[in-house]
This record gives C-alpha cells, sequence and structure tokens, in this order.
C-alpha cells in the first residue's frame, strides 16, 4: 500500500490494516481549494500535520467545510520535496494511547504544499496569487518562537533580517518578512481582510507576531519600499487580525518504532527523514491524543466553523490566560526545567525521567508549588486539572517516545516566558521572587546542559538552539571538576533581559542560581547531589 491518492483506491487493504481512510472525495477538495483558498497555514511540520491538519479533516468530514488548508514552507524546503510532493500531500496520523494502542487515520486536508522562495519564480508567483484570493480567511502558522524574533540579545538585527530590510519585499526570505510581503500583494489587489493566526508556544503570539511584521513594514516604509497606506491597512486590526492563541499537543519525533509497524502492516515507505536543516520528519506523525486549542474570535473575513471539531473560540484574555496557564505553569516550564536534567542525568527518554523521583519533585515544585501561586485562571480550563492530567498521564505516555534532547531545542528562546513571567509575577507580589527554589534550580540545569558534559563526566550533543555558540562564548573558561572556574561568566547571562524577559539578579535570584550552578559542576555525580539538597530546602 502506498500513501498517495492512487494508493487510497484499494480502500479493502487499508482497512484491513486497521487504517481509517477520508470519507470524502480528497482530490475534488484539492480541486476546489486550489481554485480559491479559504485557509492557509505556514510552518508546515509535524504539529501543523496532525493537529491542524485533524481539525480540517474533521470539519470536512462533517460537512462543515469543502475546502481544505494550502501549505507552505519558509524554512525548511526539504519538508516539501521529501514529504508532501511524494505523498499526495497525505498524512498518516498515528495517536498514541498511554496503554500502548494506537488509532492510525489517514488525513486529506493537506491540499497543497508551496516553497515561501522569493528566489523562485514559479514558487514566489504561486505565494502571491494564494494571497490575492478575496476569499482568503485565515493564514495561521507554527514556525516556533524563534521565528518571530527580529534581533540577537543584544537588540541588533539578525544578518538574515537587516538583509530582507535592505532587499525589499521581492528578495523577503525570513518569516516575518514573506508574511509582509504577502500582505503587501494582498494589499495592493483589493485590500481585503484577513486574519493571521499564530500557532507558537509562546505569551501573547498575536502581539508579537504583530509587532515584528508591522517592523518590518515601518521599515521597508523608510527605504521607500511600501507606500504609508500599507502602514494603515497592516495596522488595522478591523483589515488585518493578529489573534491570540494557546496550542497544546505533545508531538515527538515520528518514531522508527511506529514506522516499522506501518510498514509491517503493508504500508510502504514510512521511515523518518532528517532534512538538511535537522527536521525530523516522516510521512506520519505520530502524537498524543490529548489536544487543547483557544483561539481569540477575532477573523475580519469571516472563518471555518473550528468550534465544531473542538476548538475554544473565545475573548483575548481568556486565551491569555490560558496560554500564560500552560506556557508559565503547566507545561512548558515542567519541559523546560526536565529536558536539559535528563540529557545531563543520562536519560533519553522524557517518560522514563518522570520515573525518577527527583525529576518528579522538581516538576512537582515548578508546577503544583511555584507556578500555582501566581497561575492565571482561565476559566475555560482549570489549571489544577490540566496540570494533574500532564503530570498523571501524558508526561509518563512511554508510548509517545518523546526525548529529553527535543525539550531542549530552543530553550533560549523560550525561557524568558517559561521562567521569566513567574519570576516577574512574584517580583509583584513580594517585592522580590526570593522565595522561588525550583525555578533557580532549573535555570542553572539549563546553564549546567550548555557544558555539555553529563553528570559522569561524558561528553554528549546540545540540541539545536539559535543562542548555543553565544551562550557557550560567555561561559569560556567553565570547567566541570573546578567550581573555582566559575568567576563571573554567568552575569551576561542571568542580568540578560533578553533572555530572561527580566534582570535575574534584581529578582534577588541571580546569586542562587550561580550558587547551585557552582556546585553542579563540582565533579562526577555533583548534578543529583546538588539537585537533591536544593529540593529538600
Amino acid at each position: 500500500m502506498k500513501l498517495t491518492l492512487e494508493g487510497l483506491k484499494n480502500r479493502q487493504d487499508w482497512e484491513k490494516a486497521g487504517i481509517e481512510l477520508p470519507s470524502y472525495d480528497v482530490e475534488a477538495v484539492v480541486e476546489k481549494t486550489r481554485k480559491a483558498p479559504v485557509w492557509v497555514h505556514l510552518g508546515v511540520g509535524n504539529i501543523f500535520r496532525i493537529f491542524i491538519g485533524g481539525i480540517a479533516d474533521q470539519l470536512i468530514e462533517e460537512g462543515l467545510m469543502d475546502k481544505g488548508i494550502t501549505c507552505a514552507e519558509l524554512f525548511d524546503y526539504d519538508v516539501v520535496d521529501k514529504i508532501y510532493a511524494p505523498y499526495d500531500n497525505l498524512v498518516l496520523a498515528v495517536t498514541l494511547h498511554g496503554d500502548g494502542s494506537t488509532d492510525r487515520k489517514v488525513l486529506g486536508s493537506l491540499t497543497e504544499a508551496v516553497k515561501g522562495q522569493s528566489y523562485d519564480a514559479v514558487q514566489w508567483a504561486r505565494m502571491k496569487e494564494i494571497f490575492r484570493e478575496p476569499g482568503l480567511q485565515m493564514v495561521s502558522l507554527t514556525i516556533t518562537e524563534k521565528g518571530y524574533a527580529l534581533t540577537n540579545a543584544d537588540g541588533t538585527y539578525f544578518d538574515f533580517v537587516k538583509a530582507d530590510l535592505e532587499n525589499g519585499p521581492e528578495k523577503a526570505t525570513s518569516a516575518m518578512a514573506v508574511v509582509a510581503a504577502m500582505l503587501l500583494e494582498r494589499y495592493h489587489n483589493g485590500k481585503a481582510p484577513l486574519a493571521l493566526v499564530s500557532m507558537d508556544n509562546c505569551s501573547q503570539n498575536g502581539s508579537k507576531f504583530r509587532a515584528a511584521v508591522l517592523e518590518v513594514a515601518q521599515e521597508w516604509k523608510k527605504r521607500g519600499f511600501v507606500e504609508e497606506g500599507f502602514l494603515s491597512y497592516v495596522s488595522d486590526e478591523s483589515q488585518v487580525s493578529f489573534p491570540w492563541t494557546m496550542i497544546d499537543k505533545i508531538t515527538p519525533r515520528p518514531s522508527e518504532k511506529v514506522a516499522d509497524e506501518l510498514e509491517a502492516s503493508g504500508v510502504e515507505g514510512m521511515q523518518p527523514v532528517i532534512t538538511s536543516k535537522s527536521t525530523y520528519i516522516a510521512p506520519f506523525v505520530n502524537a498524543e491524543g490529548p489536544q487543547y486549542l483557544v483561539v481569540e474570535d477575532s477573523f475580519p473575513n469571516g472563518r471555518p466553523a473550528m468550534e465544531k471539531a473542538g476548538v475554544y473560540m473565545t475573548s483575548r484574555d481568556t486565551v491569555n490566560k490560558s496560554e500564560k496557564m500552560k506556557v508559565t505553569v503547566c507545561l512548558n516550564p515542567i519541559h523546560t526545567a526536565l529536558g536539559p536534567y535528563g540529557c545531563v542525568l543520562g536519560y533519553e527518554l522524557f517518560a522514563d525521567e518522570m520515573k525518577d523521583p527527583d525529576m518528579l519533585e522538581l516538576a512537582r515544585q515548578v508546577g503544583y508549588v511555584e507556578g500555582m501561586e501566581v497561575v492565571p485562571d482561565p476559566g475555560i480550563l482549570s489549571p489544577k486539572a490540566f496540570l494533574d492530567e500532564l503530570i498523571n498521564e501524558r508526561f509518563p505516555n512511554a508510548y509517545l517516545g518523546d526525548t529529553t534532547q527535543r525539550l531542549c531545542v530552543d530553550v533560549s528562546q523560550g525561557i524568558g516566558i517559561r521562567f521569566g513571567e513567574t519570576v516577574k509575577s512574584y517580583v509583584a507580589k513580594y517585592g522580590d521572587a526570593k522565595k522561588l527554589n525550583a525555578i533557580p534550580i532549573a535555570i542553572a540545569g539549563w546553564l549546567r546542559y550548555l557544558l555539555g558534559v553529563d553528570d559522569e563526566g561524558n561528553r554528549y550533543e546540545l540540541a539545536p538552539d539559535p543562542m548555543v555558540s553565544e551562550m557557550q562564548e560567555r561561559m569560556a573558561g567553565v570547567v566541570v571538576g573546578d567550581p573555582a572556574s566559575l568567576k563571573d561568566q554567568l552575569k551576561g547571562i542571568l542580568s540578560n533581559e533578553n533572555i530572561f524577559a527580566t534582570d535575574l539578579y534584581k529578582a534577588g535570584i541571580g546569586e542562587k542560581i550561580e550558587d547551585i550552578f557552582r556546585e553542579e559542576i563540582a565533579g562526577p555525580g555533583a548534578v543529583r547531589k546538588t539537585v537533591k539538597k536544593y529540593l529538600a530546602k
């Protein structure tokens, strides 16, 4: 069996293999969508394919939508060539349950895959054609937190952003510049309304998205690339809205075990690939069952009936509280606390680390003790019930195969949100954050992880992160086994508000983090010993 439109025609074999197929005419949906797209998604990786693609698939199945999603990739173009094109944009969604069972379904809702390459005339022309469509209602994004960043930690523009600002819309390469260029195309062709919907894990993501796009537009205006009317169009949220969202679904790298099981069932070519940009991806996506999507209901050109597929459509304030609940207290802080320690303590799988009493206690203190004291309550979701589900069901799900290294990807881009917001809340409530204990342990653990030496003295590979080189330069001279080698290397890091969203020394915990870190570099076994010591305080 081949995961292609032609391969799906032999439905009996798929059903015999326990794989559900679309009940709708996929080719008809593809054709209709190509002619008049209504929903574009930028950043076409795993969580998008199984979660957002699954929402669209459900709406089409239930007759609530007759078009699918137009997909556009802005960074890793191998994904289009290796995963979308050979499989006719189909996705094999595999839900991994805690008891080891799986649900398997082919999704046909992803109708086209385009590369957002300004240097490819054909692809760029198609992008423009899509964005000129007056019936286009929404553009959603999953490009990770770093996709919205324009500047380095010192506030200067990244080189590629600087090039985009100097070269103008027709040579845009970065995500925010491509979005601004496509909005310009829409502006020049009728100024139709549009919702731009970030679905990435960062608090107030819509606000960050809007600020980045506006900054690109303003810089282009200074250089004569765009007119004042374009700035007015992008600035008017009754025309171009940037709804805030909260998204949650643990989607680990594709599992070779799942690939083998699918191939044993008769599905050909299921093995994962690693692209030239180090993306781990496969024709299938494996993920947990629980999922949450909360969206601010601000769509000036209309929208799909997403609430019919389990999406919470609500107010900006409720989204903000839901996002803060997840990103600053319940889920992401625990991932960021335990991911680095997992690598240092020799754990490959996160579920195995969750069996470690010390790590479980760290998770408990970060979430229940320190986070719950300042957690926002969104009303539509219970923070405690959400955290209970994570600690007791979701995190221990060994069948997800989620790795500690995955949890270390791009930590520098999110640590200020995941811990900095709670630190600031404690400062606002108590005058300083000295009551915090677990969060300083977690931050010290991330810094210890960056040394690339585990608790037994063995080297390991660091996960991708745009600030790894800069951080290691700042920490130069620190030697595991020599606590005296730590002098003032951490001061420029812990005081950096671009990293932590606050100066941790002014918050009263900078010195404590230094003390923990110093003890953790004492030698073999020092990390475990230090964590135990401070957790007991």
